[in-house]
């Protein structure tokens, strides 16, 4: 961990708002940028990050070092490690209590051979729950640059979200910004944008709490066939969605905050 100089989570209080997918398209937007970045997937019961960069068929290597982290690319620009590629199948369940998930995400942190990294990126299952108090705790001494929260705009996601905020305050970690997911709905045929599920709540939401409102990013039906299609892994096809470069603006934001820091 001592060769990262940016560690950023992206959290939400609500399942099913994209954290996955922001933690991909941050990570890849940073590396096009040409930074070095680590992706750490913590969602130990559903462990996505694997299948979003096409490396669901991968498995860890042990080094001298430590676990050596799956890349997506020759280059080693993006480094991915989930515990997605330590089971045997994709579809076998993880049924953990807490002190095992615990053991797990302290051994994430202590046993992979990052090496130097400008980002380490962490996409986090949702809610405020063990996952959570274990990575907070056991990044204390790294001192975590902040937070990515992701929302979408309807009232019942921000009302969880609600509470991942009042986390960061509790916890101490910085909120570097809000992401509007799925704001919004691209035809795939005119590109024309249609609020199916309103639009603009996570703004509201970063206004009120004096936040920093990173962007708001519409469904693009295009992803999912980038990520489930042939012809190429999400990675390498991802600057063909219409969101690229609303992340590219996302991750300037990001890496703006995260520079002011000064931390490192």
């Amino acid at each position: 961990m001592e060769g990262i100089k940016h560690i950023v989570l992206v959290l939400s209080g609500k399942g099913g708002v994209g954290k996955s997918t922001v933690s991909t398209e941050l990570a890849l937007t940073l590396a096009d940028k040409g930074c070095k970045v680590g992706v750490l997937d913590i969602d130990l019961t559903g462990p996505s990050i694997p299948r979003m960069f096409g490396l669901h068929n991968h498995t860890v290597h042990q080094s001298s070092a430590g676990w050596t982290p799956v890349y997506t690319d020759e280059a080693k620009r993006v480094g991915v490690m989930s515990i997605g590629f330590l089971l045997s199948s994709p579809d076998d369940a993880v049924v953990w209590r807490g002190p095992k998930k615990t053991a797990m995400i302290k051994q994430f942190l202590t046993d992979v051979a990052w090496g130097e990294l400008d980002y380490l990126v962490i996409d986090t299952p949702p809610g405020t729950s063990d996952e959570h108090i274990s990575i907070v705790e056991y990044l204390r001494e790294y001192n975590p640059d902040g937070a990515v929260v992701v929302t979408t705009p309807q009232a019942v996601a921000l009302s969880d979200v609600r509470k991942e905020l009042d986390f960061c305050r509790k916890t101490k970690i910085p909120v570097l910004g809000v992401v509007e997911n799925m704001s919004g709905y691209v035809c795939p045929h005119c590109a024309e944008c249609t609020d199916v599920f309103s639009s603009g709540g996570g703004e509201e939401m970063a206004k009120k709490f004096g936040l920093d409102f990173l962007g708001r990013v519409p469904i693009d039906p295009s992803l999912s066939g980038l990520i489930e299609g042939g012809g190429g892994t999400f990675s390498a096809r991802f600057r063909q969605s219409s969101v690229h470069g609303i992340f590219e603006r996302i991750s300037e934001k990001v890496a703006a905050k995260c520079s002011s820091n000064n931390k490192h």
